[in-house]
């Protein structure tokens, strides 16, 4: 995935293989791709950086998305933005090394592949700002001003001079890298704008659908992409799609989809979600009825994983959860192995029931739905395949019950029925024993904390050894002992 100059990856949500296998990139393309930018590179600095003058008939083998289209503006930018990052990167790790030819002829290459940037996407948008044209002038002059002034630099002897010179350049490539970043970021911002323009003017449900999962596909390339959609209220336009049953399941599932990414709480930036706010309700309300109609586990998953992020975004949200009854939704859910398949999905579930149980009246819903004996199966989660990915996610279950089951059982009643149905046996097996817990440092605390809290209610459901060791020490000297536990100690 490709991020702007001082972004962060997000991770998708874990998906069926088949929706994986489609949204992947065979490797072997992407290798050819990228290698057309470096030879096409190559040779331009064989020449001398001059631009090559191309045929009219000639001019879309520039372009890089694979043919005309709509999208073809975007992946432009992002392939050679990839790029273009990758080689401000590069000539980084060379100028601290004070490998000085290479930091030149990278240079120039980068003048080169930034030259190429401006002129294709010239090429192929539609028009120009005034904005946009002064940042590209400032980015060829930086360019231009870091092939000079490392090329000077492989004539010059002198330490002392060289050591100010490498300042210098160093200084050179970070506004260099600035300049990028705000063209790439305008760019991108106005090509986002131009999906959401698409989606609210168009009657064709074929092109919701499309563009829709274009929307999708950007969030796929980090956080970058993610803040510009919400920034250009791309959340808003997603709520009319999912507050829209002339649309199909699959297109309100990957509208789901993007507010799910875009409202990540590992996302760095909340500021541009205000917008959401206004919508919340019926976004909310929308994604309850698609997890209660779901068809598939894919549909709920990506519903409740929307869910699951609206919860940490905000309190109100919570509330509103509980006034639409969604803790009843969610775990009748469960019982259906067609919408809860996986332990992903359960994730999304839990994560949920967490966030909800810091409200008073969540214990009351629990307690209604037998909630507390769901929780309880949630503690026993366990991996089907191994894979590191579904390993996680089960200690990600684990953790999370374990913390639910801590904070509903500030209610007497919720923790005389987790007693009864044995929930302090469990939480003793896993804090113990390493191997039900997959050695998991999280699940530990928050299973030792749940076992004080049940504790503190129902202490006669423990044995004095489990007393002793797991609930009347500090709970920093429980978790050293239980953490350098050996299994045969069991």
């Amino acid at each position: 995935m490709m991020a702007l100059p001082g972004g962060r990856h997000l991770d998708a949500i874990p998906l069926p293989d088949q929706r994986v296998h489609l949204m992947q990139v065979d490797s072997v393309q992407r290798w050819m791709e990228d290698l057309k930018l470096m030879t096409e590179c190559e040779c331009m600095c064989v020449l001398q950086a001059k631009p090559i003058s191309l045929e009219e008939d000639a001019q879309s083998d520039v372009i890089l998305a694979g043919g005309p289209g709509p999208g073809d503006p975007l992946q432009l930018l992002l392939k050679r933005g990839w790029v273009i990052s990758t080689e401000l990167r590069r000539i980084g790790q060379k100028l601290a090394q004070d490998r000085w030819a290479r930091v030149h002829s990278m240079s120039v290459r980068l003048t080169c592949h930034a030259r190429s940037m401006v002129s294709e996407y010239s090429t192929v948008s539609r028009s120009s700002s005034q904005e946009m044209g002064q940042i590209e002038k400032l980015l060829m002059e930086k360019c231009s001003e870091l092939s000079a002034i490392t090329e000077r630099c492989l004539q010059v002897e002198n330490e002392h001079v060289l050591k100010s010179m490498k300042a210098c350049v160093s200084e050179t490539l970070s506004t260099l890298g600035q300049h990028f970043g705000q063209l790439l970021e305008l760019a991108l911002t106005r090509e986002v704008q131009a999906l959401v323009r698409k989606i609210n003017a168009s009657d064709n449900i074929y092109i919701t659908e499309s563009t829709t999962g274009n929307l999708f596909s950007l969030t796929q390339e980090g956080a970058p992409l993610c803040r510009i959609i919400a920034k250009v209220d791309g959340v808003l336009c997603l709520a009319d799609i999912l507050t829209d049953d002339s649309h199909s399941e699959a297109t309100r599932a990957e509208a789901a989809a993007v507010v799910a990414q875009v409202t990540s709480p590992h996302l760095p930036f909340t500021q541009h979600l205000g917008s959401f706010l206004e919508s919340m309700e019926e976004i909310v309300t929308a994604l309850i009825k698609l997890c209660q109609e779901a068809s598939s586990g894919e549909v709920f998953l990506l519903a409740s994983a929307a869910l699951a992020n609206i919860t940490f975004f905000d309190t109100m949200a919570c509330e509103l959860l509980l006034q639409l009854n969604a803790i009843r939704v969610l775990l009748e859910a469960c019982s259906d192995k067609q919408r809860v398949d996986t332990p992903y999905t359960r994730d999304q579930i839990v994560t949920i029931l967490a966030n909800l149980s810091v409200l008073e009246q969540c214990a009351s819903d629990i307690i209604q739905e037998n909630g507390v004996q769901l929780i309880m199966g949630m503690l026993s989660e366990k991996p089907s395949s191994g894979t590191p990915a579904e390993v996680a996610a089960c200690e990600r279950v684990q953790q999370k019950a374990a913390v639910t089951l801590a904070r509903l059982s500030r209610d007497p009643e919720v923790a005389r029925e987790a007693v009864r149905l044995s929930c302090m046996s469990r939480l003793i097996e896993l804090c113990r024993s390493p191997s039900e817990r997959n050695s998991s440092d999280a699940v530990l605390v928050a299973c030792l904390a749940a076992l004080r809290r049940l504790a503190g209610v129902c202490p006669e459901g423990l044995q004095d050894s489990d007393f002793q060791q797991l609930v009347q020490p500090r709970l920093v000297d429980s978790f050293l002992l239980c953490s350098n536990m050996e299994e045969s100690f069991v």
